[in-house]
Formats: C-alpha cells, sequence, structure tokens
C-alpha cells in the first residue's frame, strides 16, 4: 500500500486460526468484560444513590469506575466480535476512534488518580482544611481538568498517529495500539509522534513523582496516628491507589517505549492486556468491595 489514503481496513492480531480457541477468547474476553462493567456500574449506582457517599473521595471514584467502563468498552467489544465471527478486520475510520477514545480515558485515568493522590494527602494530613480544599466547586474543577487533559492527549497522539503514511495495515495487537501502528507507517516522520510521546511520557512521570513524594508524606503522618485502627483505615484507602497506579504506568510505559517486535509477540499481548484490562478489573475490588461504607450503601440498595 503506497499511504494511508488507500487503506480501508486495517487487520488485528488473530490469537489462533482454530475455532475451538477463537471460542475460548471469546469466553474469556467476554467474561472479563461482563466483570468488570458490572463492577464499576455497581460502584456509580451506589454513589448517586447513597447520600453517605456523596463525599469527594467516593466522587473521585465515581468517575474513575466511568472512566474505567469506557476504556475497557472501546477496545474489547470489537475483540469479542471478531473472534465470534471469525474475522480480524476493523475499520479505517474504527482505528482511528478507537485510538481516540482509548488514549483519553487513560488519559483521564492519570490525572484522576493523581487527583485522588492529592485527596487522600489533605484528608491524613490536613484533617481541618479538607472541607475548604476539597470543597464541591474544587472538586468538580479537578473532574474537569482531568476529562480536559484525556481529550487533549487523545487529540494529540491521534492527530500525531494517523496523518503518516502506512505501509501496511497488519497491526501485531488485538486493538489498534499506537506503537503498534508506528511500526507499520513508511516515513521517518512518525519520530514527530516518538517525540509526543516523549514530552507527554515527562508529564506522567511528574504525576507518579507528585504521587510518591504525596505518599512518603502520608505514610509518615500515619506512622504518628496512635490508634493501630486508625493506621489500617488510612493506609486502606491508599495502599490499593498506588497499586493500580504503579501497575498502570510501569506496563504502559514498557510497552510505548521498548522496541516494537517485527511479529507478533505474546510478551505485547500480555503487557498491553495488563495495562488496559487489568486496572480496571481490579479497581471495583481493592477501592470498593473492601470498603464497608461502599458495602453497605450498596446492600441497602440491592435490598
Amino acid at each position: 500500500m503506497d499511504n494511508q489514503t488507500s487503506i480501508a481496513t486495517f487487520l488485528l492480531w488473530e490469537f489462533s486460526k482454530t475455532r475451538e480457541m477463537q471460542i475460548i477468547h471469546f469466553l474469556l474476553f467476554l467474561a472479563l468484560y461482563v466483570v468488570t462493567v458490572t463492577g464499576n456500574f455497581f460502584i456509580v449506582f451506589a454513589i448517586v444513590f447513597d447520600p453517605h457517599l456523596h463525599t469527594p473521595m467516593y466522587f473521585f471514584l465515581m468517575n474513575l469506575a466511568i472512566q474505567d467502563i469506557g476504556q475497557i468498552s472501546t477496545i474489547i467489544p470489537k475483540s469479542v466480535i471478531n473472534s465470534l465471527l471469525t474475522i480480524r478486520t476493523i475499520s479505517y475510520s474504527g482505528c482511528v476512534a478507537q485510538v481516540f477514545f482509548f488514549i483519553c480515558f487513560v488519559g483521564s485515568d492519570i490525572a484522576l488518580l493523581t487527583i485522588m493522590a492529592y485527596d487522600r494527602y489533605v484528608a491524613i494530613c490536613n484533617p481541618l482544611q479538607y472541607e475548604m480544599l476539597m470543597n464541591k466547586r474544587a472538586c468538580t474543577k479537578m473532574i474537569g481538568g482531568s476529562w480536559i487533559a484525556g481529550i487533549l492527549n487523545a487529540a494529540i497522539h491521534t492527530t500525531g498517529t494517523f496523518i503518516l503514511p502506512f505501509c501496511s495495515n497488519v497491526v501485531n495487537q488485538f486493538f489498534c495500539e499506537i506503537p503498534q501502528l508506528l511500526k507499520i507507517t513508511c516515513s521517518d516522520i512518525y519520530l514527530n509522534e516518538v517525540g509526543v510521546i516523549l514530552f507527554i511520557a515527562l508529564i506522567v512521570c511528574g504525576c507518579f513523582v507528585f504521587i510518591i513524594v504525596t505518599y512518603v508524606k502520608i505514610f509518615s503522618a500515619v506512622l504518628r496516628i496512635p490508634s493501630v485502627h486508625g493506621r489500617k483505615k488510612a493506609l486502606s484507602t491508599c495502599l490499593p491507589h498506588l497499586v493500580v497506579f504503579s501497575v498502570l504506568l510501569s506496563t504502559s510505559y514498557v510497552v510505548f517505549f521498548k522496541s516494537p517486535s517485527s511479529k507478533a509477540s505474546l510478551l505485547d499481548l500480555t503487557l498491553s492486556m495488563i495495562y488496559s484490562i487489568i486496572p480496571p478489573l481490579m479497581n471495583p475490588l481493592i477501592y470498593s468491595m473492601r470498603n464497608k461504607d461502599f458495602k453497605v450503601a450498596l446492600s441497602k440498595l440491592l435490598m
């Protein structure tokens, strides 16, 4: 193919040519999707309808759940349908949309996780100023900022990727992923997009440093809490957040900055699944299902 204008469809990675393995892939991804969407939907449902959960922490958690639903819904349904119908195609416009929305939700996720670290810092280190600093207006602006950051990030990356000419339409991944798309471009101007990725990576790295510094201060404050129960409660709201952010950041960094292989790689698939599927799947479990207030609220609504 001479350039991108001649490409009507892309070919995604085919997990297996045997029908039995395709069915297994279909059932596995469908189960992951249903569990993830259901868990995050319950988070949104409980927080919206229970007045006791109308606090900044749960407001942020509700938006995180919405972003997680959007993130996994961008990539999994298409992969599931392809396995069910024994196809591997995605339209050019569908690929563009997939890249835009996936980057948008992931970028918003990172911004929101950074905001949630600040929320925990204020709650634990400056409890007397919490209501003043984390008022409704401030929280709304923070949420709006995370969505705007995600949209701008997605627009920059999507434009930088799809203005490039493509020499092939074979994407060695189960969804349209920027590193794999850059690999099939046939022009040196892809370095422009690599430069954008590096710039965004520096910003994300800044978020990570901010979170680490914040948690150092949080843990220092927690260790000064005289009550053992108080220390456990404070840590239970902080450690899961740090684990999720670390998993998301470390795997996405490896995916975006490792040299892409010339052929489909099991390592590429595994790393992409970890950063694209595991955090949305884990969030309902580690943020809410272990939270006593949330479990009480959910049980009241379901009874």
